[in-house]
């Protein structure tokens, strides 16, 4: 790769980090753009939206959008796109303005905590703690 298409890479990453940031959103930088694998992270940025373990990103910029103009057609006026292909996983493309809308929900100091997520989730998977066993509740 040549020096203007890795400064034009640095320039997209650092972007990315800086609207995060503006948006009230940590983000960062991996080293090298991931290429050391950094804390075992081969990713462009790291976005921290839930949690301790961050949201691994990868950038990609185009000069004249091959293959994105078609993502971008596909998408059309719709706030999502996923993308699924035989035998593989599915996934899914957003608009900045969208991701950065779920991104800030998802950070919000008043959404629920983390052990609110964790009880909720044990209650589904292992259904209700009977009232009257508020000891064992509490050593779940």
């Amino acid at each position: 790769m040549g020096k203007p298409s890795r400064d034009k890479g640095l320039r997209r990453e650092r972007a990315i980090v800086e609207i995060h940031a503006k948006s009230g959103l940590r983000a960062e930088r991996v080293p090298l753009s991931g290429a050391t694998h950094d804390r075992g992270n081969g990713a462009d940025v790291d976005l921290y939206v839930r949690g301790a373990a961050p949201v691994k990103a990868e950038v990609k910029a185009r000069g004249d959008g091959d293959g994105f103009r078609t993502l971008e057609r596909w998408l059309g006026g719709n706030d999502a796109l996923f993308l699924w292909r035989d035998r593989a996983a599915p996934f899914v493309v957003l608009p900045l303005h969208v991701w950065l809308e779920i991104a800030r929900r998802s950070a919000r100091v008043d959404a629920d905590t983390d052990a609110d997520r964790v009880e909720r989730r044990r209650g589904i998977e292992l259904g209700p703690v009977p009232a009257n066993d508020a000891i064992a509740r509490q050593f779940a």
